[in-house]
C-alpha cells in the first residue's frame, strides 16, 4: 500500500470531533450509493422496455422489406437478388395497402397484408401470435366448380385490438372498401369486397394490433389489383446487427428503382424516441452523483482546514505538494469507490427483485406487459461506475489543490 493511501485511510478511521465527521463522510457515500443505484436500475428497465418492444416489432415484421416490385420480373429479380445475399436466410413475398374496414356502421382505416402463411412465418413470429382461429382458414374456399351455394368469401385475420374497435370477432362477415375505383356502367365507384374474419391476433404491439388485417396473398393482390401477385418482398437475416450493412448491399444490387428498408428505419421515430428517453434520463439521473461528488467535496475541504497542522509537519518532514495532493485525491477516491461499489451492489439486487418478484405491476391492456422488463448490459453497468468515480474524483480536485497550497510553517504554527 502506498503512503498516500495509508495516510488517507489513517484519516477517515479517525475520529474528529464527536461525529460530524462520520456523518458528513457517511452522507457522501449515500449520495454516490443512491445516485449509482438509480442510474443502474432505471437503465436496466428502459432496456428492457426497447428490449421488449424492439422483440414484438420484429415478431411481426420482416428484418428488410423491399418495396416497389411492379411486375413478376421485378419480382423474380429480387427474390433472386436478395437469396444471393450472405446474410439473408429467408424471403417471403407479400401485398400492402390501405383499405376502410366496416361493420355493421362503423368504419376504420387499416393496412392490409397479403402474404403466403408457409412463406412468412420463415420471416416473422407471426405464427406464435394467433389467438383464435387458424391462418389455414385463410385459403379455405368452396372449389369453383361447385354450384350447390355461393362461394365464401376469403378470410382475414384482424388484430385483437382492431376487432374491439370495430366489434366484429372470429366467423363474421366484414367489408373492406379500397381506396382505387373501379369502373362500372354507373360510372368510377369504390372497389368493395367481403371477408370473413379468420382469426385473431395479438403481438403486443398496439401500433399492429389496432391497424392491420392479414389476408392470403392471392386474395390481397386481387382486391388491390396487384398484377405481379405481390408489392415487396420481405427478408429474414442470419444476424439482426447486420441490417443496415444488408439493406444498403440489397439496395445498391436492385438499383434505385425499388427501396429496400430495414425494421429500424420503418420504427425510425419509435427506436429514436426510447433513446432519447435513455439519454435524458442518464443525464438526470447524473445530477444525483453530481450534488453526492459536492458534498464529498466539502467533506474534504474541512477535513484539510482541520488537518492543516498535519499537512505541515509533513511537509516539514519532506512531503512536496504533490504527495499532498495524491493523498486528498485517494481520499477522494477511497469514499467514492466505497459509493460505487455500494451502488452497483444495491442497483443490481434492486433489478434483481424487479425481475424476481411482480413489485410493480402494470396494466396489460395499456403496455401489454403485466410485469416490468428489466435488463442489465454490462456497458451500462461500467459507463455508470467510472462516471461516478470520475465525478468524486473531480470533486476532490479542489481540496487536494488547496491543502497541497498550505504553507507549513504557518501550518505548525497556527495549526
Amino acid at each position: 500500500m502506498s503512503l498516500e493511501f495509508f495516510i488517507a485511510l489513517r484519516y477517515l478511521r479517525a475520529q474528529r470531533k464527536g461525529l460530524f465527521a462520520m456523518v458528513t463522510t457517511s452522507i457522501g457515500v449515500l449520495g454516490v450509493t443512491v445516485g449509482v443505484a438509480a442510474l443502474i436500475t432505471t437503465l436496466s428497465v428502459m432496456n428492457g422496455f426497447q428490449e421488449d418492444i424492439q422483440k414484438k416489432v420484429i415478431g411481426a415484421q420482416a428484418h428488410l422489406t423491399i418495396h416497389g416490385i411492379a411486375s413478376r420480373r421485378d419480382l423474380a429479380e429480387a427474390a433472386a437478388l436478395a437469396a444471393a445475399d450472405p446474410e439473408v436466410a429467408a424471403t417471403a413475398p407479400f401485398v400492402l395497402g390501405q383499405a376502410i374496414l366496416t361493420y355493421r356502421g362503423r368504419s376504420l382505416g387499416i393496412v392490409l397484408k397479403g402474404l403466403d402463411p408457409e412463406q412468412e412465418f420463415r420471416v416473422n413470429d407471426l405464427a406464435k401470435t394467433l389467438r383464435e382461429g387458424s391462418w389455414e382458414a385463410l385459403k379455405a374456399e368452396t372449389p369453383s366448380g361447385e354450384k350447390s351455394g355461393r362461394q365464401p368469401p376469403p378470410g382475414i385475420v384482424l388484430g385483437e385490438e382492431l376487432a374491439r374497435q370495430i366489434g366484429a370477432w372470429t366467423g363474421e362477415e366484414v367489408v373492406l372498401v379500397s381506396p382505387q375505383s373501379v369502373a362500372t356502367p354507373l360510372g368510377l365507384l369504390p372497389k368493395m369486397q367481403k371477408f370473413r374474419v379468420a382469426g385473431l391476433l395479438h403481438t403486443g404491439y398496439y401500433e399492429y394490433d389496432s391497424t392491420t388485417g392479414y389476408s392470403e396473398l392471392s386474395a390481397a393482390a386481387r382486391f388491390f389489383g396487384a398484377e405481379a401477385g405481390a408489392t415487396g418482398l420481405g427478408a429474414r437475416l442470419r444476424d439482426l446487427g447486420a441490417s443496415e450493412k444488408a439493406g444498403r448491399r440489397l439496395q445498391l444490387a436492385l438499383g434505385p428503382g425499388r427501396t429496400v428498408r430495414t425494421y429500424s428505419q420503418m420504427n425510425k421515430t419509435l427506436f429514436a424516441a426510447l433513446k432519447l428517453e435513455k439519454a435524458v434520463m442518464f443525464i438526470i439521473l447524473t445530477l444525483i452523483i453530481l450534488v453526492a461528488s459536492l458534498n464529498i467535496a466539502s467533506t474534504l475541504i474541512l477535513r484539510s482546514v482541520e488537518k492543516t497542522r498535519d499537512i505541515g509537519l509533513l511537509k516539514a518532514l519532506g512531503a512536496g505538494p504533490s504527495r499532498i495532493r495524491r493523498i486528498f485525491l485517494a481520499e477522494g477516491f477511497l469514499i467514492g469507490g466505497a459509493g460505487v461499489g455500494m451502488g452497483l451492489g444495491l442497483g443490481l439486487l434492486l433489478c434483481w427483485v424487479i425481475r424476481r418478484y411482480p413489485i410493480v405491476e402494470l396494466p396489460p391492456d395499456i403496455y401489454y406487459l403485466s410485469e416490468v422488463p428489466v435488463s442489465v448490459q454490462i456497458p451500462d453497468v461500467l459507463a455508470v461506475a467510472g462516471l461516478g468515480l470520475a465525478l468524486s474524483l473531480l470533486a476532490t480536485l479542489y481540496p487536494a489543490s488547496r491543502a497541497a497550497r498550505v504553507d507549513p510553517v504557518e501550518a505548525i504554527h497556527y495549526g
